[in-house]
């Protein structure tokens, strides 16, 4: 991980199929600090996740990214992921047959690079001290990737892999959806112990409840595509009492 660096996003245009979905989203996240992004339900967020990822649906038509600098946008997506950046998907993908910590140490290689492969001993002692910090019973590594997981666990394990690869910057992609508030405490006690100054956090979520137990630096409201609002953990308190047409209407109104 890398104390120091900066993702920016400037006037992003990202369309999907011909449907402009972001429209001139710029935003700034510093390592060490956590960066929440709302907003209703077709506002563009798991669009801006998955375009920082370099899914190939989705088509940048204008602004840049640049992860210290470096061209993010003209990065392959394993290229992305070895440059630091990491993404914990809404819907995680069950592989029957690979445990999670085969996945785990193949994805430890992949993104090292040849010749820099992490030894067995060293990935043991690293994948034990990841799961004592987060709590987690040593059998879980044997079982099979996400098969046959409740919600919780599946997320948990996202946590797992974040601990293992450390990220630069974790992008969340509505890490808290379908989760109880048990589990949604468990997931968010993991990012916690997480955090700090060699990464960056980026929380994509709809609701206010996780942000209750990650108490965010900065959080941006985004609707039609654009970030309309800024400020503190607050700000979504306000979101949670007023609701998203109460954003709306301020944005239709020209008071945003």
């Amino acid at each position: 991980m890398a104390e120091g660096s900066k993702l920016v996003i400037e006037d992003l245009h990202v369309s999907v199929e011909g449907n402009e979905i972001i429209k001139g989203l710029s935003l700034e996240v510093k390592t060490g600090e956590v960066h929440a992004i709302m907003g209703p339900n077709g506002s563009g967020k798991s669009t801006l996740a998955y375009t920082l990822m370099g899914h190939p649906r989705y088509d940048v038509t204008e602004g840049s990214v640049t992860l210290d600098g470096e061209d993010l946008l003209d990065m392959e997506p394993d290229e992305r992921a070895r440059a630091g950046l990491f993404l914990a998907f809404q819907y995680p993908t069950e592989i029957e047959g690979v445990t999670v910590a085969n996945f785990l140490r193949t994805a430890i290689n992949a993104r090292r690079g040849p010749g820099n492969e992490i030894s067995v001993s060293e990935f043991a002692k690293k994948l034990r001290e990841k799961m004592e910090l987060l709590d987690m019973d040593p059998s879980f590594a044997q079982r099979y990737l996400n098969d046959g997981f409740s919600g919780g666990e599946k997320k948990r394990n996202e946590i797992l892999q974040m601990a293992m690869l450390e990220p630069t910057f974790a992008i969340m992609d509505e890490t808290d959806s379908g989760l109880d508030i048990d589990a949604l405490q468990i997931v968010s006690n993991g990012v916690n112990q997480l955090k700090g100054p060699h990464m960056g956090v980026i929380v994509i979520t709809h609701y206010q409840r996780i942000l209750r137990y990650l108490e965010p630096d900065f959080v941006h409201v985004l609707v039609d595509g654009r970030i309309v609002r800024s400020g503190g953990k607050e700000l979504a308190e306000e979101l949670e009492e007023k609701g998203y047409d109460w954003i709306r209407q301020e944005v239709e109104s020209g008071r945003m």
